[in-house]
C-alpha cells in the first residue's frame, strides 16, 4: 500500500503541476487588463520615418506594424497604414492627438480591417473586393439618402464605402491620397485611414481629452453604443490585446 500511496502522491502532484500550467497559460492573455480610459490610450509609439518618401510612405513602418500585429492581430498593412495617417496628423495637426489605435477601433467595427464579407488587404493596402454598405433606404435602423441623380420616381440608395464606410458626400469632401498613387480611392486602408484621421480631428478638435473624442466618434456614427465599442477596441489594442 505504501507504494501504491507513493504512486498516487507523485500521480496527483503530477496533474495538479499540468493543471496550474493549463490555468496559468489560460490566464496569460488576461495579464494586463484592457484600460478603462477615454479616451483610449494611442498605444505604441510610431517610429521617425520620412512622411513625404515618394510612393507608398507606410510601407517604412513595417517593422513596427510586424511587432503589433503579433500582439493585436492586426493585419500588417492596415496597421501600417493607421500608424502613417496617426503620424501625418501628428505633423499637421499636433493639437489633435490622434492615435493609431483609434483608427484601429473604427476599422474593426466596420469591416474587420478590410476583411468583411470575404474582403482582403492587397499587399498595395487596397480591399478586394470592394466592401459596400446596405442601402441607406430608410429601413428600420437605417437613414435614407438618396444618391446624386436620384429622383423620387427611380430612387438610388447611397451605401457606405470601403473600410472605414464613407458616405460618398463625406469622402467627397474630406477623400484624400495618402499612398502617392494620384488616386484617392475609398478603398485603399491608405487613403481611408489618413481621410478618417483628418475628418476626426476636424469634427472633435483635441482627441486628447474625452469631450474631443467622444464628439469626434458621434460625429463619425451618432451613436453611443458604436463609440464605446470603437472605444474599447483601441484600448485593447493599445495594450496589445485581441479583440
Amino acid at each position: 500500500m505504501a507504494d501504491v500511496r507513493a504512486l498516487l502522491t507523485r500521480a496527483g502532484l503530477v496533474a495538479t503541476a499540468a493543471a496550474l500550467v493549463l490555468l496559468t497559460g489560460c490566464g496569460a492573455e488576461h495579464l494586463t487588463p484592457v484600460p478603462d480610459d477615454m479616451p483610449p490610450p494611442v498605444g505604441a509609439p510610431t517610429p521617425a520615418i520620412d512622411l513625404d518618401a515618394p510612393g507608398r510612405s507606410a510601407i517604412q513602418l513595417q517593422a513596427w506594424a510586424e511587432e503589433q500585429h503579433a500582439t493585436t492581430g492586426i493585419p500588417v498593412v492596415a496597421l501600417e497604414a493607421y500608424g502613417y495617417a496617426a503620424a501625418v496628423m501628428a505633423r499637421s495637426k499636433p493639437e489633435c492627438g490622434i492615435g493609431w489605435t483609434t483608427l484601429a477601433g473604427i476599422a474593426s467595427v466596420e469591416s474587420h480591417h478590410g476583411s468583411h464579407g470575404g474582403s482582403h488587404l492587397n499587399d498595395d493596402g487596397t480591399v478586394t473586393p470592394p466592401i459596400r454598405g446596405l442601402p441607406l433606404d430608410g429601413s428600420p435602423g437605417r437613414a435614407r439618402m438618396l444618391d446624386t441623380g436620384s429622383t423620387e420616381a427611380n430612387p438610388i440608395y447611397v451605401r457606405a464605402m470601403g473600410p472605414f464606410q464613407f458616405i460618398p458626400e463625406t469622402w467627397q469632401r474630406w477623400g484624400v491620397d495618402a499612398n502617392g498613387d494620384g488616386k484617392i480611392d475609398p478603398d485603399s486602408i491608405d487613403d481611408a485611414a489618413l481621410t478618417a484621421a483628418r475628418y476626426l480631428c476636424a469634427m472633435g478638435g483635441d482627441l486628447t481629452g474625452a469631450p474631443g473624442w467622444q464628439q469626434a466618434l458621434l460625429t463619425y456614427n451618432q451613436s453611443t453604443s458604436y463609440m464605446n465599442t470603437v472605444r474599447y477596441r483601441a484600448a485593447a489594442y493599445s495594450v496589445g490585446r485581441r479583440v
